[in-house]
């Protein structure tokens, strides 16, 4: 089985964005190179909306697979 890998990070910034993202939580990164181009991401935002956000705003990290699945399955 070939399965798209997962990608997340810690938001650290959200500039007149307080209700589409919350300080300190982790949001997974969808893959989308375009915007990665324009160094944006694309997120899932609090709004439930996949959007685009400066790169900036968020760290990247790597998760433990358990807390991984965890996060996933709460999806």
């Amino acid at each position: 089985m070939n399965e798209t890998p997962h990608r997340f990070a810690v938001c650290i910034r959200n500039d007149d964005y307080e209700e589409s993202l919350c300080l300190k939580k982790i949001y997974e990164i969808l893959e989308d190179p375009r915007a990665e181009e324009r160094n944006l991401v694309r997120v899932i935002d609090e709004e439930g909306e996949d959007y685009l956000y400066p790169r900036d705003w968020f760290l990247p990290i790597a998760l433990p697979q358990r807390i991984e699945r965890a996060i996933l399955e709460l999806a």
